[in-house]
């Protein structure tokens, strides 16, 4: 497994406007590669809150595994979380900003590296899975959203969106029915999708292992926020099957 140099000088790519954006001095990703020469499908895969961890290099190093060449796009290069969460979080919620040309400069990356099938997905846990909700019609053949906060305004922003594949928690008290209402958007525009509620599932209920500080575990238990790894190994399958059939086949 590979870092990845996103930042290359006079690096551009098209932004949510259609304008030119020059992507952060220090961008950079997490190259995770199946094995063998390839082509394979690829996967752009955005991080949750806490940044690129190992819990995130571990979630890339899955779907690698599962034939996927998977890019993990650090949206921190440019300082780690403290420094980068609140203009990142303040670009999901806009729709436009730094966050989405360097999104952009990465699946350019995927496309342009002579390795893929030509088919790219896009997946994403809570705040990465806003970011691919909102990137379901920006080229990709398949998004994948896992516990993501659904845009202000769903039916314009989802608009000519990819298949979606969904998975959240009903103990997920930060999302309140969101699945119901993501579910309803896609069924109207006419978009394939599977969405699903996991019962007894929280927030972050992929994640193979806590994480945060440590100071603060206690209290994300008590709001659910914890892996579960009966629902996050049926989410992982739903996820495999719905990559499959639009990436593979």
């Amino acid at each position: 497994m590979t870092i990845i140099d996103l930042s290359g000088a006079g690096s551009t790519a098209a932004t949510p406007s259609g304008a030119a954006g020059t992507g952060s001095p220090n961008l950079r990703g997490y190259l995770a590669e199946p094995p063998g020469p390839g082509p394979f499908p690829a996967v752009l895969m955005i991080h949750e809150a806490f940044g690129l961890n190992d819990i995130s290099r571990r979630q890339a190093d899955r779907l690698a595994a599962a034939g996927y060449l998977t890019l993990a796009v650090d949206l921190f290069s440019n300082g780690g979380m403290r420094r980068c969460i609140v203009s990142t979080m303040r670009s999901m919620a806009s729709g436009s900003g730094q966050a989405f040309t360097d999104l952009a400069i990465a699946q350019a990356w995927l496309e342009k590296s002579g390795r893929t099938n030509g088919k790219v997905g896009v997946i994403g846990f809570c705040m990465g899975g806003g970011f691919a909700l909102l990137l379901a019609n920006k080229g990709f053949d398949a998004a994948a959203v896992n516990y993501g906060r659904l845009p202000k305004n769903p039916e314009d922003a989802l608009a000519g969106a990819c298949p979606v594949v969904g998975n959240f928690g009903n103990a997920d008290r930060s999302l309140p029915g969101a699945a119901a209402k993501l579910e309803a958007t896609l069924e109207n525009l006419g978009i394939e999708h599977d969405i699903k509620e996991f019962d007894g599932a929280g927030h972050a209920f992929m994640n193979d292992a806590e994480e945060g500080p440590r100071l603060l575990r206690p209290l994300f238990r008590v709001m659910g926020i914890k892996p579960d790894p009966d629902a996050a190994a049926e989410a992982w399958q739903r996820i495999e099957d719905h990559f499959a059939r639009y990436l593979k086949g």
